[in-house]
């Protein structure tokens, strides 16, 4: 039920459970916002830290709707970086009134806020080991970044609680080719069966995973979109330069798909 709320220090309810919990929770959710909220409301979770705030809206939303937080994180640079291929690196400029605006969407709990202003590398050290209920990962999506944000953020949660995260798009080209391919899928996933964890695939390119004590690494896709973990498919030189050829030459690419199409066999 929504309003069934666990102990947020259990940690031993099975794999299965949350599987049942999480397919129902997700069955009821619009978006992602929808189903973090009921999340963290649902588990009794009191002590959040967010990498990758932007502008804030994220944050805003379980602050305002999360009653029982008691502490949330928020890690942001809100600068440009010059070793960030995305398009979200804006200027430094526009990024500070980013830092500007989520400060004044959030005032309203700057008692339970804390703001850790830098790279995740640089800032890691003011949140202490095993004290976070959830880590939500929405940062540098590259393979540096997801790298980096996973083994910093990990040794923060404690045991029985949870680390989920954004962009977990099956297909790392996100983007257009000239950027940083999106690599929290599969890369979540390897660094789940390294530390031993079950892994979830939620719907609108989201993850979940849950920290404990005991080795029980498994991948439950309960998308039915996360076939194949490996990247060759995805990185082969034909496959890419057809992705860019389709970027830069849209309306030829489609009349010769067209044209392909009418001398195809009919079976």
């Amino acid at each position: 039920m929504p309003g069934t709320v666990l102990d947020p220090s259990a940690s031993d309810f099975d794999m299965e459970t949350l599987r049942e919990r999480l397919s129902a929770i997700a069955s009821r959710s619009e978006s992602r916002e929808t189903f973090w909220v009921e999340f963290v409301n649902s588990f009794g979770l009191q002590q959040i830290a967010e990498i990758g705030v932007y502008r804030g809206d994220f944050a805003q939303l379980l602050l305002r709707r999360c009653e029982g937080l008691t502490r949330y994180y928020m890690i942001d640079p809100w600068r440009h970086l010059t070793d960030w291929n995305k398009p979200a690196n804006h200027p430094d400029a526009e990024l500070e009134a980013y830092y500007q605006e989520t400060m004044a969407k959030t005032e309203f709990a700057a008692g339970k806020r804390s703001i850790l202003r830098g790279k995740t590398v640089d800032v890691i050290d003011h949140i202490p080991d095993q004290t976070l209920d959830f880590a939500y990962i929405d940062g540098d999506h590259t393979l540096k970044g997801i790298t980096v944000d996973l083994t910093c953020i990990y040794p923060k949660v404690r045991v029985g609680g949870f680390l989920g995260g954004d962009d977990f798009t099956s297909s790392i080209w996100e983007h257009k080719t000239s950027f940083e391919p999106t690599l929290v899928f599969p890369l979540a996933v390897y660094f789940a069966e390294a530390v031993g964890a079950t892994i979830f695939a939620l719907p609108n390119s989201q993850f979940c995973l849950k920290k404990t004590d005991e080795k029980q690494f498994s991948f439950v896709d309960l998308t039915g979109n996360y076939g194949d973990t490996t990247l060759r498919r995805q990185v082969a030189p034909e496959n890419v330069l057809k992705l860019a050829a389709w970027e830069r030459f849209p309306n030829l690419m489609s009349i010769l798909r067209k044209t392909k199409s009418l001398f195809s066999p009919v079976r």
